[in-house]
């Protein structure tokens, strides 16, 4: 035990050379560093995933459409950083609301004004507080990007990001992580299934239904015609970024270095991911002949997905199977949207959708008692003795939530179709975002300017 405190002091006279001067350190202080330092880490991973969506997007897409994705995606994580600021932070964490009025919405905070260090009792500084949360609503965000792409108007996602970020994320971030009525009952979403998954899928399916299929993805008989994207090595490693990144995610939603829990979670996440990219693979392989690649890099990102809730809450087999049924899940998913024709670009119905609703549902399956204790959320699942209660209160969760953020994204969205158009142009489309929106190629050595000749 002395030979631990003598380490972690060390470590944090190194990055916190100030408290060397300190006459003497305080066991509370010194933990409240420790738990500041990891929750920092965690929320930058969080905010690195954001490389992993452009790669995603971009190499699932087609090349006329790279610099758009990337533009537009660290332009909106900007945007959503200040409306988060202003009033997306409060309306989730805020606590000057009646207790009536609180089961619904938080009041407060807005304008986030933060004390400059942590507080007498406080185990980490509102600060990092925040900055963790903002990298959860950026995800967010940028899962429902995959419904908008390579045909809908830069100035949509402007304002979308505005009503994400202020109407649609916070609410549901409040009623399960703030103190709201799911979080009264119990619901158990460790680190955001359905609370960043669930709800970015939600705002990705209501934006496709409105835009409409791309141009040549439907023949008129229905059937459907593949849209290759033009770089799989992208979206591979964009899997691998976002992997590395979840471990922020998932282990950072500890929000303190304890006892070492944070290392049972991610231990948890990343057996969750191995069963999914497995599966993926397998069943792809099994019904189509062929180890379809993008199906794997899906079934490893909804294997990570559906554990997200789960993660703190389950033992390693069941981590596992979670995983796996993911991974099976996302295959057949990502068929039924296609058949119906919802046109979705990178799956995020099904990555984040099928597999949050999945992975939040697994709960009260799986959970253990010991676990949710630990955690101080809910109950067992129905394999622990529970009966069916923890269950409903995970199935409520992910109905109430997601029929939440797609109602309100299909109405805020079909306003904005109404008011200001969504789509571009047809012809704008065929020439593809990069140039029709931004005048130049993501990779300007395509682009040939009349009178000029190529070196």
């Amino acid at each position: 035990m002395v030979k631990k405190s003598l380490i972690a002091l060390g470590a944090l006279l190194v990055l916190f050379p100030t408290m060397a001067f300190a006459e003497d350190p305080s066991a509370a202080t010194l933990n409240m560093g420790l738990n500041a330092l990891w929750i920092m880490v965690a929320g930058v991973l969080v905010l690195l995933m954001q490389g992993g969506f452009i790669l995603l997007e971009t190499g699932s897409t087609r090349m006329k459409n790279a610099g758009h994705v990337a533009g537009k995606t660290i332009f909106t994580v900007g945007l959503c950083s200040l409306i988060y600021w202003a009033v997306g932070y409060g309306l989730s964490f805020g606590t000057e609301a009646s207790e009536g009025l609180n089961k619904f919405i938080g009041i407060g905070n807005f304008l986030f004004d933060p004390s400059i260090s942590a507080g007498d009792g406080e185990n980490y500084p509102s600060t990092i507080f925040f900055v963790f949360q903002l990298a959860f609503a950026a995800v967010s965000l940028s899962i429902a990007w995959g419904g908008f792409a390579e045909r809908a108007k830069l100035s949509s996602y402007f304002i979308y990001t505005i009503l994400f970020s202020s109407v649609v994320y916070p609410v549901i971030a409040h009623w399960i992580w703030g103190g709201g009525w799911l979080a009264a009952d119990g619901s158990q979403d460790y680190a955001g299934s359905t609370v960043v998954h669930l709800t970015g899928a939600m705002g990705a399916l209501a934006a496709t239904i409105l835009l409409k299929p791309r141009i040549g993805k439907y023949n008129k008989d229905g059937s459907a015609n593949q849209i290759a994207g033009h770089n799989q090595v992208f979206s591979a490693l964009s899997v691998l970024l976002l992997w590395v990144g979840w471990f922020g995610f998932n282990a950072g939603s500890a929000l303190s270095v304890g006892d070492g829990f944070f290392g049972y979670v991610a231990f948890n996440t990343q057996l969750g991911a191995a069963g999914g990219a497995v599966a993926a693979m397998l069943i792809s392989w099994m019904f189509s002949g062929k180890a379809d690649i993008p199906t794997t890099l899906n079934g490893a990102l909804a294997g990570l997905v559906a554990i997200t809730a789960s993660c703190a809450y389950v033992e390693p087999w069941a981590a596992v199977v979670i995983g796996l049924i993911a991974g099976v899940l996302v295959y057949f998913s990502a068929k039924f949207f296609e058949k119906i024709r919802v046109d979705d670009p990178i799956s995020a119905m099904s990555v984040h959708g099928a597999a949050g609703v999945w992975g939040t549902l697994a709960n009260g399956i799986f959970a253990t008692e010991e676990l949710a204790g630990k955690v101080g959320v809910g109950k067992a699942g129905l394999l622990y003795g529970s009966g069916g209660e923890q269950l409903w209160v995970q199935f409520e969760s992910v109905v109430v939530c997601g029929a939440y953020a797609f109602a309100a994204s299909f109405v805020l969205l079909w306003i904005m179709k109404k008011v200001m158009g969504f789509r571009v142009t047809e012809e704008q489309e065929i020439i593809g975002l990069d140039l029709s929106e931004h005048g130049s190629y993501g990779y300007p050595e395509h682009l040939k300017k009349t009178g000029t000749s190529s070196m």
